[in-house]
């Protein structure tokens, strides 16, 4: 894993914009790209991240009224889409751990997440595995929680003591039945009475958030809320 002065440095030496491909300094998107392609700000469910119709006047679409998620709120800052779904596979798939840092100066610069943020008594981020962390070499969530408010980050309260099959390309049904009761807390005296921010990169069904923020409720957590970079679109 790279060293925090080399995060640094990466981020300041010119590097190719991942959109249109010019050379530019300051992250993987040059200023007329991050222009572009800004967040659009979209009235979102706060059970799910899905944008909500236009003209609808709550806060949480018909399917998180009828069946809840555990968490109090859910806060999203993009679609899944181009040219985000890209940076976001590259910074955990190739993998390109550097990109963490712009992706966390973005979060930080949406007002609505820098709020979640601030409100929060500590970040958690959704763990992976030792097998996977072995793989992979770094933790995404817990590289972004750590950036976002280092100073209450805890990174180790909650963890994963056994390696479960890949969450990519199953149902929701069938991520739910792989991920029971795959998390642990490490201390539940740490979070009794605490309102906890779950961190993750991508929120796809729900099904790793849910079963995370049961864990915590269940250790005894005031409250939990999550969130995500991006939300994938509905099946």
């Amino acid at each position: 894993m790279l060293s925090n002065a080399a995060l640094w440095l990466s981020s300041r030496l010119p590097q190719q914009c991942l959109a249109c491909h010019a050379w530019a300094r300051g992250g993987p998107l040059c200023a007329a790209c991050r222009a572009q392609f800004a967040p659009v700000a979209q009235h979102r469910c706060t059970g799910c991240g899905l944008p909500l119709p236009d003209g609808v006047a709550g806060q949480r679409c018909g399917q998180c009224l009828r069946q809840p998620p555990p968490w109090q709120a859910c806060h999203v800052w993009v679609d899944y889409g181009y040219p985000w779904a890209d940076i976001l596979t590259r910074w955990k798939l190739h993998p390109q751990p550097a990109l963490a840092r712009p992706i966390a100066q973005w979060l930080r610069a949406s007002p609505a997440l820098a709020a979640a943020v601030a409100q929060a008594d500590a970040l958690v981020p959704v763990p992976l595995s030792a097998q996977r962390l072995r793989q992979r070499g770094f933790n995404q969530a817990a590289q972004l929680a750590r950036l976002l408010a280092p100073q209450k980050c805890w990174l180790t309260a909650l963890q994963r003591p056994r390696e479960t099959a890949s969450q990519r390309g199953l149902t929701r049904a069938a991520r739910l039945r792989n991920l029971r009761r795959a998390f642990t807390v490490s201390a539940p005296a740490l979070v009794q009475g605490r309102h906890i921010l779950l961190v993750d990169d991508v929120l796809t069904t729900g099904a790793t958030l849910r079963g995370a923020s049961q864990a915590l409720l269940h250790a005894g957590a005031a409250t939990v809320s999550v969130l995500a970079v991006a939300r994938t679109p509905s099946a």
